[in-house]
């Protein structure tokens, strides 16, 4: 791709994922399913302007690594800690409910092989954390508990997805599943999640020093940056996905972080956080489109062949399963119907990372043509089909 074209491909990104947004939130609609089908529309599904390479996909990680770090942020650790259990519960539901449903749909109703079977039952584990936390963001409700419950329990379900895929991967290619690495790397995943927020809160009197001296513009947005790339290495490094790392980067920058025995460390003023929140924001708004519009322009439609009788039998009972499926883990949240039902709708998106779990099973050869489609389909159905919902019913909550 030619430097020029590349430029125009850009800019056609920037500017239909603001257009769409605008134009959702005049209709009182999230913004974030604005850039999602400003993806579709611009993608392979409708004009094939952009068909995302691993530039695009750069960009777009990026874009989720930011995200994070920006709710990380603004997540109080106390108030997460308090919904842990809640949080786990959920998790758990939305991992295992999900995984049987669509093992059981796969092999017992439409006879699948087993490993196909497995790989659908994966697939529909996944939970779009970018998805769910900007909806949450765009509703004003990321500071709600029902927000902290998904929040914690998105997280939870990255990991484990993450650790599903090896393991099914692990399967399709050497026939057997190694338990010691894959213990290793949740080993490894839980030692970094405790001291990657204890060795960036290292870096705060550093960066509050170079804030006070820097005689060139622009320092602690680079200081800032440098860690969120650093953690997101060290986290890949360990087996982790590489926004656990921002996320942790924003969780000890964030106003009041807790260490181990309760420990509170306040090492900068007030100040020095709005001035980290001031600098990061353009930042963040310029690159977090990028990744919805890539997530939309990701999903190809016309690999759909929507006249196949099989296709519609398979994706109908899948979708219906892997909607419900986890909606029903919003049962252990404490409150009403709608705070549960709010909860299971926010872990319903599997955006971009059910289409990394379709990608994988095709490559491997596990998937045929019909069924890598009909998991785009599902893919695309509950990504679009949760924000709305989940606007829906908040709005009726309050």
């Amino acid at each position: 791709m030619e430097v020029s074209e590349f430029f125009l491909k850009l800019l056609t990104i920037l500017i239909t994922a603001k257009l769409f947004a605008e134009v959702f939130a005049f209709l009182r609609l999230p913004s974030v399913l604005g850039e999602v089908i400003a993806g579709i529309i611009i993608g392979p599904s409708l004009l094939g302007i952009i068909v995302p390479d691993a530039t695009f996909y750069l960009l777009a990680e990026i874009g989720i690594l930011l995200l994070l770090f920006e709710v990380g942020l603004e997540t109080d650790v106390g108030q997460l800690v308090k919904v842990g259990i809640q949080s786990s519960l959920v998790a758990a539901t939305g991992v295992l409910l999900p995984a049987v449903v669509g093992f059981w749909i796969s092999s017992h109703i439409f006879n699948l092989p087993f490993l196909v079977s497995l790989f659908i039952g994966g697939t529909l584990v996944a939970t779009s954390i970018g998805i769910t936390v900007r909806v949450l963001v765009d509703l004003k409700k990321h500071q709600t508990k029902t927000a902290k419950i998904v929040l914690g329990a998105a997280v939870l379900d990255d990991v484990v997805g993450v650790v599903i895929l090896a393991l099914l991967y692990d399967f399709a290619v050497k026939g057997e599943i190694n338990i010691i690495n894959t213990a290793k790397v949740l080993g490894f995943i839980t030692i970094f999640l405790l001291i990657a927020p204890v060795i960036t809160k290292l870096f705060v009197p550093l960066i509050s020093k170079l804030s006070s001296s820097s005689r060139t513009k622009g320092m602690v947005p680079t200081v800032i940056v440098s860690i969120i790339l650093m953690l997101a290495v060290i986290s890949h490094k360990v087996g982790a996905p590489e926004i656990l790392g921002s996320f942790a980067a924003g969780i000890a920058l964030a106003r009041r972080f807790f260490l181990p025995l309760g420990a509170t460390i306040d090492h900068y003023s007030h100040g020095l956080a709005e001035k980290i929140e001031e600098n990061m924001k353009p930042i963040i708004d310029l690159f977090v489109p990028v990744f919805f519009v890539i997530v939309g322009a990701s999903i190809n439609l016309k690999v759909i062949d929507f006249t196949s009788v099989t296709f519609w039998q398979i994706a109908g009972l899948l979708t219906t399963g892997a909607i419900i499926a986890k909606m029903l883990s919003g049962v252990w949240v404490k409150g009403g119907v709608r705070t549960k039902l709010s909860t299971g709708i926010a872990m319903v998106p599997r955006g971009e990372v059910g289409l990394i779990f379709a990608e994988v099973g095709k490559k491997g050869g596990i998937f045929d043509d019909t069924i890598y489609a009909v998991i785009v389909f599902v893919v695309a159905l509950t990504t679009l089909f949760a924000p709305l919902l989940l606007r829906f019913v908040m709005r009726r909550e309050e």
